[in-house]
C-alpha cells in the first residue's frame, strides 16, 4: 500500500470524562464535514452512536462508536469513548489503536483534575494528544485558570494554539496564535475572519511567545530566530507542531463550543496538519510496515443479528473480505457509521473497520493473515474494585448463565466472574456500580436473563481458642444385617493464625485399624467446613489419640461419621472465635485529598501502614493500609465520592483476624449462626 494512501488517513480517540461533550463534538464534526445530513442529540437520545437502551436510558456513551469521515483531503476515523472512569478499560483498549486523541475537557478549573488518570495512561504510551476545551460559552472560570489547571497534571508542556474573544462575557471567536488571525464564531457555519481586538494584542502576543518558546526547546533553529528576534514563518511553526505532537512530546490547546459548532473546523483543520499519519504511528511503535497483514482488536461486539463483531485497526498489509485471520475466516468486513454496517471488499492499513464472525479473537489481540510472530502491546487489564452477588429471576435459566458471562466479559474485558469456593455465591466483579449495572441490564436485554442482585457474602473463617483433649465420638446404628460401628478420641489444638489444617494419629496396638485412619481425617475435614458458628475453620490441629472397632460392624463411613460427631462435640467446647479476611490496600489519590483518604480508613476500621509521593504521578500519593474485606464492599464508591472520581485503589489479600465481640453477636445474628 502506497504511502500516499496511509497519509490520507488519521484515526482519533475522542476521550474525557462524562459529560464533557465528546458525543456532541463528534455529531459536530459529522454534520460540519457532511457525514451527516442531521445533527444529533444527547438529550434527544438521537446521536449516531451510543444507541444501545443503556446508553440511551443513562445518557451517556457506554461503549465505543466509532464513524467516519472526509475533510481537508482526508479520510478520519473517530472512535468515541466512554467517559465514565468505571468504563476506562474500554477507553485504554481503543487508545491503543489510534494516532492520536482529542482530549475533551470542560470549561471549569473545578473539574480538569478528572482527566488525571486518562492523561497518565495517554503520557505513560506516548499517544499523541490534544485538549478541547468545549463549552466556553459557559465557563466556571478563565481560559488561563483551566490552562493553569490542565498544567497541574499534564506531564508534558499545555500549549494553547488559540486564544478566546469574549465579549460581555459571551464567546464571540477565538484568535489562530500561529497566524494571529482572529475570528469571528457563526452558530452552524464556518468562522469569519476579523481584526485582532485591540484590547487583546498583549495577552495574544505572551501566548504566542510562550508557544514559541516551547517548540523552541525542541528546535534549535526556532530558538536561533527567537534569539535573534526573526519572525518564524508560519509553515516552519506548524511543522514543529506536527513533529511534537507526533512524538507525545507537547499537549496543543483548541477551544469552542461542540453544541454550537464553534471551533470545530478549526480543530479538524489542525488536525490534518498537525496530527501523525498512520506510517508515522507504526514506526514509533516499532511496527515493521513491509511485513504481511497485521492488525489488531480494538473492542469486541455481540449484535443482535450478526453475532460477533470485532472492531479492528489494520496497522500493515491489507485485509480483503474472506481472509483467515489467526486460522479463523472472517465471516464479512465491514465500515461503521456508529451502528450502521457499509460492506467492504478490502481495508488498507491505516484503518479502522469491523471484522464479523472471527471467533477465536479478543479484545487487544493481535491478528495476522500469515504466522504470528508478532504481539503488539495491548492495554493492562484494570482490577476489578466492586463486585456484586447474582442469581438468575428464573432458576431454569442458571443453565444459561455461564455462556452468557463468557460473551460479556468478551464484550467487556474489565468484568471478571467466579464462582467463590466458600459462600458458592456467582460473583460479578467490576468497576463500581455503573459499571456492573449496566452489565445486569445487558444480561437481561441481549441474552434474556433477569438477575437479582446483592453485595455478596463475607468470607468469613472460624477458629478455636482453646484445646480440648480425648474428645469422645462414637457412631453406632444397627438396621438388620451387618450394623455400623465406629469409634473414636480426638485431641483438638489451636494452630498459629495462617497454618491451617493438621491431622495425625497416634495410635497403638491397632485400636482403630491403619485402613479406618483416613476415613477419620475425611470426618474430621468434613465438618471443618461448616464449624460450629457457621463458617469454615481454620488453624486447627486434630490428633486420632484412641478408639475401638467392630470385628464385623466397622466400617469407612461409621469412622467418618464417628469423626464428626466428636468434632461437633469438641470445637464448640473450643471457645470458637469468627475470623475475618484482612486485605492490605494501596489507594492512589490526588494529594489534596489524602486526609480525606486517611480518615476513610481509619473510619472503615481500617490500619494505616503509611504512605507516601505517587511515582510519575505528579502531585499524587499512595496511601497503604489493611482493611477488613467487609469494609472493603462500597469502599470504591465512598473513595470516588471523596476525590471527584479519580481515586482508586488496588488490593489483595493478607490475612485474616479475629472480628470485634460486638459485630461477631451481630454478624451472627444476621447469619442465625449457621449458614
Amino acid at each position: 500500500m502506497t504511502q500516499n494512501v496511509l497519509s490520507g488517513r488519521r484515526n482519533v480517540a475522542l476521550v474525557g470524562t462524562y459529560s464533557s461533550g465528546k458525543t456532541t463534538l463528534l455529531e459536530s464534526i459529522l454534520s460540519v464535514t457532511g457525514a451527516t445530513t442531521r445533527k444529533g442529540s444527547v438529550d434527544e437520545g438521537n446521536t449516531l452512536g451510543d444507541s444501545a437502551p443503556e446508553a440511551r436510558t443513562r445518557h451517556m456513551t457506554v461503549e465505543l462508536n466509532a464513524a467516519s469521515t472526509q475533510y481537508g483531503g482526508i479520510c478520519f476515523t473517530f472512535v468515541d469513548c466512554p467517559g465514565s472512569v468505571e468504563l476506562q478499560q474500554e477507553t485504554n483498549h481503543a487508545l491503543m489503536g489510534v494516532d492520536a486523541a482529542i482530549v475533551v475537557c470542560e470549561a471549569d478549573p473545578n473539574k480538569v483534575l478528572t482527566l488525571s488518570p486518562l492523561l497518565q495512561f495517554l503520557d505513560t504510551w506516548e499517544i499523541p494528544h490534544l485538549v478541547w476545551i468545549n463549552k466556553l460559552d459557559r465557563a466556571n472560570g478563565t481560559f488561563s485558570e483551566v490552562l493553569a489547571a490542565l498544567r497541574q497534571i499534564s506531564s508534558r508542556p499545555v500549549i494553547p494554539q488559540q486564544y478566546p474573544i469574549r465579549q460581555n462575557h459571551d464567546l464571540v471567536g477565538f484568535i489562530d496564535l500561529v497566524t494571529e488571525q482572529a475570528f469571528h464564531y457563526h452558530p452552524g457555519a464556518p468562522a469569519d475572519p476579523v481584526p485582532l481586538p485591540p484590547a487583546l494584542q498583549a495577552e495574544e502576543q505572551a501566548a504566542r511567545a510562550e508557544m514559541l518558546e516551547t517548540l523552541a526547546d525542541y528546535d534549535d533553529h526556532l530558538l536561533e530566530e527567537l534569539l535573534e528576534d526573526i519572525a518564524p514563518p508560519e509553515d516552519e511553526i506548524v511543522r514543529d507542531l506536527r513533529l511534537d505532537l507526533g512524538a507525545d512530546l507537547i499537549v496543543p490547546v483548541f477551544l469552542g463550543v461542540a453544541l454550537n459548532d464553534y471551533g470545530v473546523r478549526p480543530l479538524l483543520d489542525a488536525l490534518v496538519k498537525e496530527a501523525p499519519a498512520p506510517e508515522v504511528t507504526c514506526e514509533k511503535r516499532g511496527i515493521a510496515c513491509e511485513t504481511d497483514t497485521l492488525a489488531q482488536v480494538l473492542k469486541t461486539y455481540y449484535t443482535p443479528q450478526g453475532g460477533k463483531l470485532s472492531l479492528v485497526r489494520v496497522w500493515c498489509g491489507e485485509l480483503k473480505d474472506g481472509d483467515s485471520l489467526n486460522g479463523d475466516r472472517m465471516g464479512g468486513l465491514y465500515d461503521l457509521m456508529g451502528t450502521q454496517q457499509t460492506s467492504l471488499s478490502r481495508a488498507e492499513a491505516g484503518r479502522i473497520v469491523a471484522v464479523a464472525r472471527l471467533e477465536g479473537a479478543q479484545t487487544g489481540d493481535t491478528l495476522t493473515t500469515a504466522t504470528l510472530d508478532t504481539l503488539l502491546p495491548k492495554a493492562p487489564v484494570i482490577e476489578p474494585v466492586y463486585a456484586l452477588a447474582i442469581t438468575p429471576a428464573k432458576r431454569s435459566d442458571e443453565v444459561k448463565l455461564s455462556a452468557a458471562l463468557t460473551k460479556l466479559l468478551e464484550e467487556d474485558p474489565s468484568l471478571f466472574w467466579e464462582q467463590h469456593g466458600d459462600t458458592h455465591e456467582v460473583i460479578l466483579w467490576g468497576q463500581g456500580d455503573v459499571h456492573l449495572n449496566l452489565a445486569i441490564d445487558r444480561l437481561s436485554r441481549k441474552y434474556n436473563l433477569p438477575m437479582a442482585t446483592h453485595l455478596p457474602q463475607v468470607p468469613y473463617k472460624e477458629t478455636i481458642r482453646q484445646a480440648k483433649e480425648s474428645v469422645h465420638g462414637r457412631y453406632k446404628h444397627q438396621s438388620g444385617g451387618h450394623g455400623q460401628f465406629g469409634d473414636v478420641y480426638l485431641s483438638i489444638q489451636p494452630l498459629p493464625r495462617g497454618d491451617g489444617f493438621a491431622f495425625s494419629d497416634t495410635i497403638v496396638g491397632g485400636v482403630v485399624p491403619k485402613q479406618y485412619i483416613p476415613s477419620v481425617e475425611t470426618g474430621v475435614r468434613e465438618y471443618l467446613d461448616h464449624g460450629p458458628l457457621g463458617f469454615p475453620v481454620v488453624d486447627v490441629a486434630v490428633t486420632l489419640t484412641n478408639g475401638s472397632y467392630h470385628n464385623v460392624d466397622s466400617s469407612d463411613n461409621a469412622f467418618k461419621q464417628a469423626a464428626r460427631i466428636a468434632m461437633q462435640e469438641g470445637l464448640a467446647a473450643c471457645t470458637p472465635t469468627l475470623l475475618e479476611p484482612i486485605a492490605q490496600v494501596e489507594i492512589s489519590v490526588p494529594s489534596v485529598y489524602t486526609s480525606n483518604v486517611l480518615k476513610l480508613i481509619t473510619g472503615r476500621r481500617g490500619q494505616i501502614l503509611g504512605y507516601e509521593g505517587k511515582a510519575d504521578w505528579p502531585s499524587w500519593d499512595v496511601v497503604t493500609g489493611h482493611l477488613p474485606q467487609a469494609e472493603m464492599q462500597t469502599m470504591i464508591l465512598e473513595l470516588r465520592s471523596l476525590t471527584m472520581g479519580v481515586g482508586f485503589f488496588r488490593w489483595t489479600y493478607d490475612h485474616l483476624d479475629p472480628v470485634p465481640e460486638k459485630l461477631t453477636e451481630r454478624i451472627l445474628a444476621s447469619t442465625g449462626g449457621d449458614r
